[in-house]
């Protein structure tokens, strides 16, 4: 560990950039306590069903508020900034040129415009789908960067252009949000990812963490228009050109979102397990240096890679978690902030009103384990004598039960038992649904005292970059908040929800 002196009166900063807005953190370099944080919302754009898009312009413009508002807010010297940490929303592609212009608004990860693609594919030709799966530990689906990176190439004017004509003046880049950023940070400088992003494109050799030849001809991408694949905690590039902040500052951490999440509760162990609720859901079990091939719908993906060795890990995907939460509040008006739907849903005194009411919130399809990019979302069993208070309730419902289904297939899939689930994200705070995830599940849910752990674990990653902070010493930072446990009065009623849910869903209505 580095002199006290050393880190005296410096700072990390962490940009988690994430699908409904930017939230920039402060931390210590000294004492690593949680500072600050501020988060700035952006548009959702919806340019037809199913498309789901991001102005990139948006997305930087979210970020350097942010960072000017925790330097401003704090009262701190930007030159006491030791280090950046990156961490962002996955499989979202970009598209942009030398000078770091959009050619196009971003492709979220919720976007299914290409699943006619990928279930074509699946259908006709399932070898091929099963090699893919071989290559990249991911099933062929919309989810992922590769077919979105290929709509571009085939329907997107400013692409096609800048890739026949472009040369070492300007040329195309293909990358996700973390290269997007790291580009901009930079001052164009730095072209570059790390392994947890790159494993989620469906282009990079799960085994080796390289671009893999067989992917990108079968997708048709051209190598030298993406980034350089790099480990996850070290020197990415420094700061420059940048009005917000001094030159030189090292970005030192890049993850994935829900990789940093993990990291966040300090989930380095082999057996380690965590949920992250934020606009999705998705539940990571760390698998160690050896990769898990899953059977029962779970994605293999790279945890983090450190010094050119991957750890690895078997993630469940929930495309909506609190996003049927914004859902209710922007769409249904139920409710004006997200956090009041726990009161609300708490004046449900008696569950048998809710008995035949279930909410699917399958809006932009299902994930893991059944991967059904079609479906469609359902409320079903409404009456006359249904109230907001029960499409509360039954939200609630909705995504402990989505979660559930995650749950039981990382049960199938490891030998040793599953006792306890850490949590985190912002839906984590809802006590409510914490208490009714025990329930469903079975498990005692883990709350750490810093719920915000995504933002945390790239600061975490930065801190090690730069070489100031070591995995072990992490370890001692973690400390639990409240454990939930599941409410026997209730069993009964949810052993019938977790019937019905199973049989719907397989049923293949949706």
């Amino acid at each position: 560990m580095s002199s006290l002196k050393q880190r005296n009166a410096k700072y990390i900063v962490a940009i988690d950039q994430g699908t409904t807005g930017t939230t920039v953190a402060l931390v210590s370099a000294s004492s690593f306590k949680f500072i600050d944080k501020v988060t700035n919302e952006f548009p959702q754009i919806y340019p037809a069903p199913g498309r789901v898009e991001h102005n990139l312009n948006d997305i930087w413009k979210s970020v350097t508020k942010g960072i000017t508002k925790i330097i401003s807010k704090n009262k701190i010297n930007a030159k006491n900034i030791m280090a950046i940490g990156i961490t962002n929303q996955r499989e979202t592609v970009c598209a942009f040129d030398s000078k770091g212009t959009p050619l196009a608004n971003a492709i979220v990860w919720q976007d299914r415009r290409t699943a006619d693609f990928c279930n074509n594919i699946n259908q006709t030709n399932p070898a091929l789908a099963a090699r893919l799966k071989e290559l990249t530990g991911l099933p062929l689906d919309p989810y992922f960067s590769a077919s979105k990176i290929k709509w571009l190439i085939e329907n997107n004017a400013k692409v096609q252009k800048i890739q026949k004509t472009g040369n070492n003046k300007n040329f195309l880049h293909f990358g996700n949000i973390d290269t997007y950023l790291l580009y901009q940070l930079s001052g164009g400088t730095a072209f570059a990812t790390e392994a947890s992003n790159a494993s989620r494109t469906m282009l990079m050799n799960l085994r080796n963490c390289k671009w893999d030849d067989e992917l990108l001809n079968f997708f048709k991408v051209d190598k030298n228009f993406l980034p350089e694949i790099k480990n996850s905690f070290g020197l990415f590039g420094h700061t420059k050109k940048l009005k917000i902040l001094p030159d030189g500052i090292p970005i030192a951490g890049i993850l994935g979102d829900q990789q940093a999440a993990l990291f966040g509760q300090a989930g380095f162990s082999a057996g380690d397990l965590k949920c992250t609720y934020g606009t999705g859901a998705f539940l990571l079990l760390n698998c160690g240096t050896n990769i898990v091939n899953s059977n029962k719908g779970l994605l293999s993906t790279v945890a983090f890679l450190k010094d050119g060795v991957a750890h690895y890990a078997l993630e469940g995907s929930c495309y909506i978690a609190g996003a049927a939460v914004q859902w209710i509040r922007d769409n249904l008006k139920l409710i004006k902030k997200s956090s009041e739907i726990e009161n609300l849903a708490k004046k449900v005194r008696d569950l048998s009103q809710l008995e035949h009411l279930l909410f699917l919130p399958f809006f932009t399809g299902i994930g893991s384990p059944y991967w059904n990019a079609s479906a469609k979302g359902a409320i079903l069993g409404i009456t006359r004598d249904t109230r907001p208070e029960h499409l509360a309730r039954a939200t609630l419902d909705g995504i402990a039960l989505s979660v559930n289904d995650l749950i039981q297939a990382i049960r199938q899939e490891i030998s040793s038992g599953v006792i306890t689930l850490s949590v985190d994200g912002g839906a984590a705070a809802n006590n409510l649904l914490m208490e009714i995830q025990a329930t469903v599940s079975g498990l005692k849910i883990i709350r750490p005292k810093i719920i915000e752990t995504t933002a945390y674990g790239a600061a975490l990653a930065a801190a090690i970059g730069v070489g100031i902070f070591s995995m072990e010493e992490i370890r001692s930072l973690w400390s639990k908040e409240r454990e939930f446990i599941a409410n026997d009065s209730w069993d009964v009623y949810y052993r019938k929800k977790k019937e019905r849910w199973s049989k719907i869903i397989q049923s293949g209505l949706l």
